[in-house]
């Protein structure tokens, strides 16, 4: 009498495999496009800031947050700038007035941006800031921390407008690979270390591969606290 074997046949084996191929291939490809949606969604928050930021320079040949007469010619502005021609963290012409704060508000009220932002002294804060889509506030300032710049001992200081942190190291390469040159160190899209008063700060440590040359963004690291800036 005949022994019947069991088991899988080779045919039945090759659909198997070509199942979980294709399974694999939609989750890779599933990933792929929610990154890139998510690289789409900082650019274009980005770039409406950007021509917010101009729009708002051409209307009243003055700067968001440092515009001297704002409460004069805006509805509802609550603090002037001092007029100096810099988006200043912090002002002394006549109170302290935190301008990358006061900007939102500058730019809002104008009707340049979406939202309703209220400067706020102690900002940013929800009310005062917008935030990128990792929950990090961002901020529209001159200074000098980018690129290999960082608080204490800063670059050039230019205007420039910072993602904030908490943004995964994989979207912010891909964001300066589409927007600049792709390297973190130069170009118009830079590294940056503001923390967005989170009080962790990005660190080149974690974002940068620094033993490449040039210096390129860490991907293999996975990091998920990192930010850019886009200079002016």
């Amino acid at each position: 009498m005949r022994r019947q074997q069991s088991g899988f046949t080779l045919i039945e084996i090759a659909i198997v495999l070509v199942i979980i191929g294709l399974l694999l291939g939609g989750v890779l490809k599933g990933q792929e496009l929610i990154t890139g949606a998510r690289v789409r969604n900082l650019i274009q928050q980005q770039d409406g800031v950007k021509a917010a930021y101009f729009g708002f320079l051409d209307r009243y040949r003055a700067l968001p947050g440092d515009y001297a007469s704002a409460k004069a010619n805006i509805s509802n502005v609550s603090a002037d700038g001092n007029a100096n021609g810099q988006i200043e963290l912090a002002n002394t012409a006549t109170t302290v007035v935190k301008e990358a704060v006061l900007s939102w508000e500058h730019l809002s009220k104008a009707g340049f941006i979406n939202g309703s932002y209220v400067y706020d002294s102690n900002g940013p804060t929800d009310a005062s800031n917008p935030k990128n889509p990792y929950a990090g506030f961002m901020q529209l300032v001159f200074d000098g921390v980018y690129g290999t710049g960082v608080a204490g001992t800063p670059l050039a200081s230019r205007h420039n407008l910072k993602t904030g942190p908490q943004v995964p190291v994989e979207i912010v390469a891909e964001l300066d690979r589409k927007v600049d040159d792709g390297a973190p160190y130069t170009g118009s899209f830079q590294f940056s270390t503001y923390d967005g008063k989170t009080g962790t700060s990005p660190t080149a440590a974690n974002c940068i591969d620094t033993t490449a040359t040039p210096n390129a963004w860490n991907i293999k690291g996975a990091n998920s606290n990192c930010g850019g800036t886009s200079l002016y």
